[in-house]
């Protein structure tokens, strides 16, 4: 039985009464958006995952860290280090990307340690299994691409991104008005290579029953992949996007009808006056299942600085009903990421999420940021520390660059503000 299934017949399972505790939410309620669909809980039956996590409307914007290796960096032991570095930044899933190396090794070893929930794109590893045994991505058979998700599911995987609105009727869309940047999914670039070549309809949709069934039957959430999303600002909210979008909705509502968790993801490069219009769109077209967005990045000319171009478009994101934040990090666009990198895209990532729930009314967002104030205004530093969202950085800052008094920082040392009005404001309270 999957969670939308217990949730329709009225049952509250462990991991619903985990989230709930944890999100400070009526289960009752959490119970309804579960069964309505609007709230998932990834959790695949033949893995324990030590903290659930719920997606959707009324909690806390998830924040997910991709991982993994590349042809380039085949090692196991870097992912494993970002493994690390990902959970101590607070990420609420992870993903793992691997290409290079023993994919199904790598992928146990990380399903073995994370807390959280998994994610992975089978497409990947069938479609380094066509090019390593059959010369070309374009040889996979469809049922190479089904071995692959069932294969994933019977290992504990949580959820699978899965581009079933990639069809030839939205590349079509894409071919007649044209991109900047064509097509930046490396999941949604396998699948029209091979539709194109092959001249066939995309597996994952004329099979999207067999898709259900796999999904049911481990309770594999559904995350239903924008492989046509934009991969420059000049492309967002196109026809090809916008046509994708129309399919998944549908999609959604038959993984419903079949019991079957599902999300959908979200662009990509979008600029900030259309962000809000963007996530509109799909809580209408999608029934509001929950959303999961890369990004957005609101502008394409920050290497090195995207996770903060991808923190500015998830605020705005989140703030408009976004629910699941994919993290971007600051070497998207240059190269794999390092495990400082890592941490830096989550945190990121965590204070866009962070500042959303403050003005959608998440219970304790707003009581955090009080709490800080209050700590700031007593000059209690200890406190402010523990409540950083990076205490890490914090404490290291405070270190390095505070050389007064305990009382104050450098910034202003003895003419701090808050200390120096202390006395009078106090002596007028009193």
């Amino acid at each position: 039985m999957t969670q939308l299934e217990a949730a329709r017949g009225g049952r509250l399972t462990p991991e619903m009464k985990y989230v709930a505790e944890t999100e400070k939410i009526d289960p009752e309620v959490l119970l309804k958006g579960i069964a309505a669909g609007r709230i998932v809980i990834p959790r695949n039956i033949n893995r324990e995952i030590e903290s659930p996590r719920g997606v959707g409307a009324g909690l806390r914007t998830k924040v997910n860290a991709n991982i993994g290796t590349s042809a380039d960096f085949p090692d196991l032991e870097p992912e494993l280090e970002k493994l690390k570095a990902a959970l101590d930044a607070g990420a609420d899933a992870v993903m793992d990307l691997s290409t290079g190396g023993d994919i199904t090794f790598i992928r146990k070893q990380i399903l073995d340690l994370c807390p959280v929930p998994v994610g992975t794109v089978p497409m990947y590893e069938a479609a380094v299994a066509a090019i390593e045994r059959k010369g070309s991505i374009v040889e996979m058979t469809e049922d190479d691409l089904f071995s692959a998700i069932e294969h994933q599911a019977r290992e504990g995987v949580d959820f699978i991104t899965v581009h079933c609105g990639v069809t030839r009727e939205s590349i079509s869309r894409l071919q007649k008005q044209g991109r900047i940047t064509d097509v930046v999914s490396r999941g949604g670039a396998f699948l029209t290579c091979w539709m194109l070549a092959n001249e066939a309809e995309n597996p994952l949709y004329t099979r999207y029953d067999d898709l259900l069934e796999i999904a049911r039957e481990h309770d594999v959430t559904l995350s239903l992949g924008d492989g046509l999303r934009p991969g420059s600002t000049a492309d967002a909210t196109d026809r090809a996007q916008v046509q994708e979008l129309i399919i998944l909705g549908e999609l959604v509502s038959r993984a419903r009808k079949a019991g079957v968790q599902a999300m959908v993801e979200g662009p990509g490069h979008v600029p900030l006056d259309q962000i809000a219009a963007n996530i509109m769109l799909q809580k209408r077209l999608c029934e509001d299942a929950p959303f999961y967005v890369l990004g957005p990045l609101v502008t394409d000319v920050a290497p090195g600085y995207d996770h903060i171009t991808s923190a500015i478009g998830g605020a705005v994101a989140a703030m408009s009903g976004a629910d699941f934040l994919c993290y971007v990090t600051p070497t998207e666009h240059l190269g794999l990421p390092t495990a400082e990198d890592v941490r830096e895209g989550v945190i990121a990532s965590r204070i866009a999420g962070h500042a959303a729930d403050m003005v959608k009314g998440i219970p304790g967002a707003k009581e955090w940021d009080i709490q800080m104030s209050a700590a700031r205004k007593s000059l209690d530093w200890p406190k402010q520390l523990e409540l950083a969202i990076d205490p890490v950085k914090a404490r290291q800052i405070r270190e390095k660059r505070s050389h007064t008094a305990e009382e104050a920082c450098s910034m202003c040392s003895s003419y701090c503000a808050m200390k120096v009005v202390k006395e009078y404001l106090g002596s007028r309270e009193n």
